[in-house]
């Protein structure tokens, strides 16, 4: 038995997210299908991150078994002849047995694009939230470093989280600006479910004036069932990629 590890970029748009659901085509779902025909066995495939619908990855991690023989780095090259253009097997090698993409110890890289103009982009229109109202990043800028570190997140998660700790460390959160295109990166050893989406929606506050910096810092440090800002919309999020330690 082989254990091939995937690294999977993928535009999110047409998916209802990583994971199989009973109402849409998923990620998971459409990538199992192209490595069974290629294989012909059922394989069992395992991502690290279960990103939601429209969100995008360009390192996705991935993980399947299989008994079929053939030089690790080939596979990627074989999937990629039956997925759809949207999915691209980036590599493909092989790993351990006992390797896992979710339990081992990782470094995850998020990244949240804004567009901050008065007009619209066409094609900025599926991969970055549009916000018409100039945005003050300095202030933005301010309110994350109080985000940086290990704490109890739990103001900046959805209530549907289902986590025995809401405590994480965010190695480093940068704010960069190109333009009129505004980039959240944040890095850390996991984030719980909506965590950057939410940050995001926080830091959008600041950037609005409707919070201040110091507003961030109290959600940090008395952390509440009630979420610190509103949920971005998925479409401006990627995940960059997953380092294993």
């Amino acid at each position: 038995m082989h254990r091939i590890k995937l690294t999977v970029a993928y535009d999110g748009t047409n998916y209802c997210g990583w994971q199989v659901q009973p109402n849409g085509v998923s990620i998971q779902s459409t990538l199992q299908k192209a490595i069974e025909d290629l294989v012909g066995e059922k394989v069992n495939v395992t991502g690290a991150s279960r990103t939601d619908s429209g969100v995008h990855a360009l390192g996705q991690v991935v993980v399947f078994d299989t008994e079929k023989s053939i030089p690790d780095w080939k596979y990627a090259l074989a999937i990629n002849q039956r997925l759809p253009k949207d999915i691209v097997v980036q590599k493909s090698e092989e790993v351990a047995p006992d390797f896992h993409p979710r339990y081992a110890d990782v470094e995850k890289t998020y990244e949240y694009r804004i567009l901050n103009r008065r007009v619209q982009l066409p094609n900025e229109r599926l991969y970055s939230y549009f916000v018409p109202k100039k945005l003050n990043v300095e202030k933005m800028r301010e309110a994350a470093v109080y985000l940086v570190g290990e704490h109890d997140f739990r103001s900046f998660c959805s209530q549907k989280t289902k986590v025995q700790s809401t405590v994480r460390t965010v190695y480093s959160l940068d704010i960069e600006t190109e333009g009129d295109i505004i980039t959240i990166r944040i890095r850390g050893n996991g984030f719980l479910y909506n965590m950057v989406r939410i940050i995001t929606g926080a830091l959008l506050k600041v950037g609005f004036e409707q919070k201040k910096p110091e507003d961030i810092r109290d959600a940090v440090e008395h952390p509440s069932s009630k979420a610190a800002g509103p949920t971005a919309p998925a479409h401006g999020l990627t995940l960059v990629s997953i380092e294993y330690r």
